[in-house]
């Protein structure tokens, strides 16, 4: 198995859990972000960098639920025609 390829252990097949991913990468970030001395230069810099590390993960999680809503959505208006 290459670093590219990850296992999902739900589904047994090879492909890339990003929502493992994301979350994990937003929790390093914060805690890489505490080490710093913070000040009033770099205070807005870090909050920033939070905020965007961990944007990453909440808006996947939410394109992938929206997703999954219209897929739902779609096999059951199928049944009805």
């Amino acid at each position: 198995m290459t670093n590219l390829q990850m296992t999902n252990d739900k589904t047994n097949k090879i492909g890339f859990d990003l929502e493992e991913r994301t979350s994990k990468f937003g929790v390093g970030v914060i805690k890489f972000l505490k080490k710093p001395k913070r000040d009033i230069y770099n205070e807005p810099i870090i909050r920033q960098l939070i905020r965007s590390a961990t944007s990453i993960g909440a808006n996947y999680r939410e394109a992938n639920r929206a997703s999954l809503r219209w897929s739902n959505l779609a096999d059951c208006s199928a049944c009805f025609i």
